[in-house]
This record gives structure tokens, C-alpha cells and sequence, in this order.
């Protein structure tokens, strides 16, 4: 089975993250993955990129975790695809499938309501899977759930409760989502990661996405020793 991690951070650009992006993918590549999203916070998020600065020179930084990764993935023979997580007071985003340029040409997205960018993902090809729905912390008001805005559900989070992930698979269910598996990784080695399998090489995000949606992949976690 090939491996694919869906949910990992940089500390490049995502400023909880532990680990840097050359690190992070060695790690991966050292645990048999045969491929990793870089999703970083994005500028709504906990990230490095700082505010009051040109549009474009923050997507530049922003764009750096990822484009650090996928250059040490080119030269340990890893995928290494490019998403972000997108953030609304606590409730998180994974965001696949857009281009560096969309971003550039959407300085406007952060004035968005969490709707309208979802909508506004999907009319550009975009793909959104809302990561860890029933996230309970301190700084979390509320748990906030959007079936008819989002493609799909984390619901194995190698970061997250049994009772939280478990509450994902049943929202899941019960409104016809698709799942996914993600470690949330910010510091490299972690107690258990997660993965979605697939019986062949996935080359592209595109093609990882489409995948998923036809229910070819299979969640799962491992406990790392």
C-alpha cells in the first residue's frame, strides 16, 4: 500500500510547527510515505507570515514551507503537494487542489465570510475537508460545523481524542461526507501518525483528491514506537 499524509506543518510558515520542511519530509520519507501535503496555517491562521506587508510578498513567504519541502521530497524521490489550512475562529480548513496563483490573484480572500470562501474554493476547483470538526480547547468558542459547504471530513486525527475522531466519523455518516485520515503534524516523530492508503502511486494532488472522492483510499492511524 502507498501512504499519504493529508494534514503536516512547517515551522517555515505555520508558527506552532516544530519542525523544518527538509526535516519534516525526511521524517516522512523514513516511515515509508510515499507522499505528504504541506498544509500550512494559512494567513488567517497561526503563521509566520506577517501582516501590513504586500500581498504578494506574503504569499511569497507563505509559499515557502511548502516549495523548501518539495524540493528535498524531489531529491528523496517523495511527493510533496501543496495545500493550506484555512481558518475561521477556531474552525480549521484543509484546502487542496488551488493554484500558487490563485492565491496570488485573490488578495481580497481573507475579507471573505468562511461561506463565500468555500464557495469560492469549489467554483475554482478547489477542495475543502473540514480537519478536526470537534476540536475542543480553550481558545475554541464553539464547534461549528458546515455539511453543506465542505467535501469532506478529517475523521482519524493522529493529534485528536478517539471520542473527537469518533464524533467526526458519526457527523461523517451521517450527513454523507467523505472521510480522510491526517497526523496534524507540527514536530516530526509523534506517538501515532495517520494515513490514507491506496493500492498505487499517486503522482499528482489532483489525481490524490480524485482518489479519495471515488473511495479508493482507506484512513487508518499507527501507533509509532
Amino acid at each position: 500500500m502507498y501512504k499519504y499524509e493529508m494534514h503536516c506543518h512547517t515551522a517555515q510558515v505555520s508558527r506552532c510547527g516544530r519542525i523544518d520542511a527538509e526535516e519534516l519530509v525526511s521524517f516522512y520519507h523514513s516511515m515509508g510515505y510515499s507522499g505528504i501535503c504541506i498544509t500550512d496555517h494559512f494567513l488567517n491562521g497561526n503563521t509566520t507570515v506577517p501582516s501590513g506587508i504586500d500581498w504578494g510578498k506574503r504569499i511569497e513567504l507563505f509559499m515557502e514551507g511548502y516549495k523548501r519541502a518539495a524540493a528535498e521530497g524531489d531529491r528523496l524521490g517523495i511527493s510533496v503537494f501543496p495545500a493550506w489550512e484555512y481558518s475561521f475562529h477556531g474552525t480549521d480548513f484543509l484546502t487542496y487542489c488551488l493554484s500558487e496563483e490563485w492565491l496570488y490573484n485573490n488578495p481580497d480572500c481573507l475579507e471573505w465570510s468562511v461561506s463565500e470562501y468555500c464557495d469560492r474554493v469549489h467554483a475554482d476547483g478547489g477542495y475543502i475537508i473540514q480537519a478536526h470538526p470537534f476540536r475542543e480547547d480553550y481558545y475554541i468558542e464553539m464547534i461549528r460545523l458546515m455539511p453543506r459547504h465542505v467535501d469532506g471530513v478529517e475523521t482519524l486525527n493522529a493529534c485528536r481524542t478517539d471520542f473527537e475522531n469518533k464524533m467526526a466519523d458519526k457527523y461523517a455518516d451521517a450527513y454523507g461526507l467523505l472521510k480522510i485520515a491526517g497526523s496534524d503534524n507540527h514536530v516530526g516523530r509523534l506517538p501515532r501518525l495517520a494515513a490514507v492508503e491506496f493500492s498505487k502511486k499517486i503522482h499528482t494532488l489532483e489525481e490524490l483528491v480524485v482518489a479519495v472522492k471515488s473511495g479508493h483510499g482507506r484512513s487508518r492511524l499507527y501507533n509509532i514506537k
